[in-house]
C-alpha cells in the first residue's frame, strides 16, 4: 500500500513538473523538482526502489 502511493504521488509530481515547465513557472519547476527528489529519497529510506532518472535524485 506505501509503495503504491509512492508511485502514485511521483506519478503526479511530474505531470506537475512537466505542467510547470510547460507554463515557463520556473518557482513550481523547482517546487516539483524537490517533491520528485524527496519522494525519491522516502521510498530508497524505506526500501523501495523506484525507477527514477540520475537528475531526479538532487544534489
Amino acid at each position: 500500500m506505501f509503495e503504491e502511493e509512492l508511485r502514485e504521488q511521483l506519478d503526479q509530481a511530474r505531470l506537475a513538473l512537466a505542467e510547470a515547465r510547460e507554463a515557463g513557472d520556473d518557482d513550481g519547476v523547482e517546487a516539483y523538482r524537490g517533491r520528485v527528489t524527496a519522494l525519491i529519497r522516502i521510498a530508497a529510506h524505506h526500501g523501495i526502489a523506484l525507477p527514477h532518472a540520475p537528475e531526479e535524485e538532487g544534489d
